[in-house]
């Protein structure tokens, strides 16, 4: 089986399962074959055996590597000479670094303004130069793809090439080796070249593993466009999983997906900080937002995926200072994490009597903010805001209750 697509000369080559087995070889003392983890909570709760292909785990954080280095290595001598250009978040770009310095080639980076600084980093730590201009990928795509019209360097795009797809595709193959009698695969969709390139490897080998694609939902592109038979644009794609944050697919992976890919699903930002933090709780692995995405997709709707199934968790580049915000968020989603605000009179011991109340219900204060001079404020009155930690949602019930009973009335 075949796909077209245009490559740096707008010429038309296939993607097939050829390809993929040849990028495997061209990866070999380059790109890690990642562990795959099973996952006992994830196993009980779909009912069947669930693992987890460890990609965050691959050097640079994330699959990215495999594509751009066979996308590099593909050029020809003079190309190579021209240096290459490229447009990321942060994933592609760290891969893009690391290839170009494994190849000798030199590289040239556009980022958005609000690209996490550690994959900033590490990407000039690879190597590469790095240029942050505009909000979103697809505003730095365009000013990639001007710099390589105006020096000539190569534009190697973060998911629409041939070569890039068998790069991706061979996580594919792996997860074929590693879980023979797989039959879901889970991945998450941004522009498409790890879903396409993994669908392409699998379906060739076993066109009965039901493969399905996670967006999240607030940067869905592919259902509106495989609605519309073609790729469309979302306008302001919102998201904090910036690395499937993309406004419209790649011309190449939406052919491949709308033939092979089973099914795209959306996740919401709760499903998508549940995920990471069930992931670093109970797998104990550090996985970005869209890493964590087949696994949000899991917890949303576990009795639709027949086992075993294989979610791929793509990437691990996560910012601390996000991850901090996401863990909070997750905990909230899940019912551990309840924030109250209410007023009480302002007289010696108030606070220390309502903290009293707390400690009976067994909740952990995690901040207090105690307000005595707000203008909205009676003379007597003062406002407190309290951070908790909870045990799930009856315990939260369980606070609400104990405060009311208490005579003190929550502020919405």
């Amino acid at each position: 089986m075949s796909y077209s697509t245009a490559d740096s000369l707008h010429s038309l080559r296939p993607v097939t399962l050829d390809d993929v087995r040849g990028a495997r070889k061209m990866l070999l003392g380059v790109a890690r074959v990642t562990a795959m983890e099973g996952s006992r909570h994830l196993t009980q709760l779909v009912g069947a055996p669930v693992h987890l292909k460890c990609e965050n785990l691959q050097r640079t954080g994330s699959f990215k590597l495999r594509g751009a280095y066979v996308r590099i290595a593909g050029l020809l001598p003079e190309e190579r000479a021209a240096g290459v250009v490229a447009a990321s978040a942060g994933n592609h770009a760290q891969g893009v670094a690391l290839a170009s310095a494994l190849l000798g080639v030199r590289a040239t980076v556009f980022m958005p303004q609000g690209a996490p600084l550690p994959k900033i980093s590490a990407t000039r730590e690879y190597g590469a130069e790095v240029i942050l201009h505009g909000q979103v990928v697809d505003e730095t795509l365009t000013a990639a793809q001007e710099y390589a019209d105006r020096t000539g360097a190569v534009l190697i795009h973060p998911f629409d090439h041939a070569d890039i797809i068998a790069g991706q595709g061979t996580v594919g193959l792996e997860i074929l080796e590693q879980c023979p009698e797989v039959r879901t695969i889970v991945v998450g969709i941004g522009g498409g070249g790890l879903a396409a390139g993994i669908a392409v490897a699998v379906k060739s080998v076993r066109p009965d593993v039901r493969i399905v694609g996670v967006q999240a939902a607030g940067a869905a592109a592919y259902p509106p466009s495989l609605a519309a038979g073609r790729p469309v644009s979302i306008r302001n794609p919102v998201t904090m999983a910036d690395g499937i944050k993309v406004g419209r697919p790649g011309e190449v992976p939406f052919g491949i997906i709308g033939d092979l890919v089973d099914e795209v699903r959306t996740v919401s930002e709760d499903e998508l900080s549940a995920a990471l933090l069930l992931c670093l709780e109970r797998a104990k692995l550090v996985v970005e937002p869209a890493g964590a995405s087949p696994v949000a997709a899991l917890l949303s709707e576990p009795g639709a995926f027949e086992g075993p199934v294989v979610a791929v968790l793509s990437g691990g580049n996560v910012d601390p200072v996000l991850l901090e915000r996401i863990l909070r968020h997750g905990m909230a989603a899940q019912g551990r994490y309840l924030a109250v605000r209410l007023r009480l009179t302002d007289r010696p011991g108030a606070l220390a009597t309502l903290l009293g109340v707390l400690s009976v219900v067994d909740v952990n204060v995690l901040d207090v903010s105690h307000v005595r001079t707000d203008p909205r404020l009676g003379l007597t009155e003062a406002e407190v805001e309290l951070h908790l930690e909870t045990k799930g949602p009856e315990h939260c019930a369980e606070v609400g209750l104990a405060l009311r009973e208490a005579g003190y009335t929550v502020i919405d």
